[in-house]
């Protein structure tokens, strides 16, 4: 086992790869409560029966879907990278497709089901890797650190540090408040151990964080430890059923697919440069088995169309894991393993509240930001398509958004500098998908 994932020449072993897994599960297990809740459109009053997926159903159709897509991404890929649904993209399947546009949850499935076939025959050509590899070295290191941005927001977001100002959109949340006073407690820990460079002071922090919040009764002790398993009879195969149906082939439908498309691709390609950066597995502005990477998400998301969830993908909370200890594949497997446990070990899930996962992700984003001394902003045409896919990204909530303005505007600031043969023509293709994708798609 260490020899298949090389631990040698990463310097790592077990114990540095079982911390690294178990954190990285422990910082996006949220994705466990909060699909259920998204695609059965909990928060919605009053809405027939006919449009909620089942809780249950979703919640094991995650945990799966998760395991499966790690499992894969850790055997073939072998980065430290787990997947799982991914968070816009079940916002975007439930409450713009499902509520919006008064599509069914099964035609939904169809769609993202679909993208995630086509995906892997483009990977089979060997195109998304392809077009990965040509993004420029600059615009790399920029989108590790807009997603660095991009993260340490949400986790400030989830710990409510930083809350919703209708005057300035966001403002200074109550620090006064037990569970913000938490995360606050969490970050210092963590910056402590970090800083003293302490193996694991990530994980060590979240562990910490949950033991001060069951002493001061902001999280509650598990009661229970085992939890039946719900069936997943209501959403399993549901996809298939759309394929049937004359309604599933129409104009919208194609548009729903593209969109699923479209932010699966930059998304999963964004997540990877910056995982693989952190953890120093791109060589010479090339990612080491990317095919083998992008074909785990692409059957990742096939699977979890079947089993009954929203789009799977590359989750940027991987480089929780990487910061404390993981290199390799074998970090993701431990990922894989903790969801399929959590099927049977729901309750204790629990004790993994945002006070607990807030300081993990804004430490992360200190890490990854550390690529903006990478970038050359003496010169203009390199600083300005870096500057705003950074700022982009938090601003607009959305890592697919930020690469997208930046990628606009690569092609004109070069072109315009004179220096238009340094371009891939392939970034070219990307000014013109990108344009058209705010014309037609937002």
């Amino acid at each position: 086992m260490q020899k298949y994932f090389e631990f040698e020449k990463y310097g790592t072993n077990y114990r540095r790869e079982f911390i690294g897994g178990f954190t990285t599960f422990l910082a996006m297990a949220y994705i466990l409560v909060v699909n259920p809740l998204t695609l059965s459109l909990a928060s919605i009053k009053d809405l027939p029966d006919a449009l909620r997926m089942d809780y249950g159903a979703v919640f094991v159709a995650t945990a799966l879907a998760s395991a499966i897509g790690s499992i894969i991404m850790g055997l073939i890929g072998k980065y430290p990278l787990a997947l799982a649904p991914g968070m816009g993209l079940n916002a975007f399947f439930a409450y713009s497709v499902v509520l919006g546009s008064g599509i069914p949850w099964q035609h939904a499935l169809g769609a993202v089901l679909i993208s995630g076939i086509f995906f892997f025959l483009l990977t089979l050509t060997g195109l998304r890797e392809k077009l990965i590899n040509a993004i420029p070295q600059e615009l790399k290191y920029a989108v590790s650190a807009g997603i660095g941005l991009f993260i340490t927001f949400v986790g400030l977001q989830n710990a409510k540090i930083i809350v919703n100002n209708d005057a300035t959109l966001v403002g200074l949340g109550d620090l006064t408040d037990g569970n913000v006073l938490l995360a606050i407690f969490g970050i210092f820990v963590t910056v402590i151990m970090m800083t003293r460079k302490i193996n694991g002071a990530v994980f060590y922090g979240m562990v910490i964080t949950v033991i001060v919040g069951m002493i001061f009764g902001l999280i509650d002790v598990p009661h229970q430890i085992v939890g039946k398993v719900p069936s997943l009879e209501p959403t399993f195969g549901a996809a298939f059923s759309s394929f049937g149906d004359s309604s599933f082939y129409t104009t919208a439908m194609l548009g729903v697919i593209l969109t699923f498309l479209f932010v699966d691709f930059f998304d999963n390609a964004g997540t990877l440069v910056a995982v693989a950066g952190q953890a120093g597995i791109m060589k010479d502005n090339k990612l080491p088995r990317a095919g083998r990477a992008l074909i785990s998400d692409s059957v990742a998301s096939s699977v979890g169309a079947i089993l009954g969830t929203s789009t799977t993908t590359s989750f940027v909370e991987s480089t929780a894991g990487v910061a404390a200890g993981a290199r390799t594949g074998f970090a993701a497997l431990v990922t894989a393993a903790c969801f399929i446990l959590s099927i049977f070990f729901f309750p204790l899930l629990s004790v993994v509240t945002a006070p607990v996962t807030a300081p993990a992700l804004i430490i992360v984003g200190v890490l990854m930001v550390s690529s903006l001394g990478k970038i050359d902003w003496t010169k203009f045409e390199i600083a300005v398509p870096s500057f705003l896919t950074i700022i982009t990204m938090p601003l607009s909530y959305s890592i697919a958004t930020g690469i997208a303005i930046g990628f606009i505007f690569y092609p004109i600031t070069m072109i315009v500098k004179g220096r238009a043969k340094e371009i891939n023509p392939i970034m070219y293709l990307f000014f013109i998908i990108f344009v058209l994708y705010f014309i037609f798609l937002k």
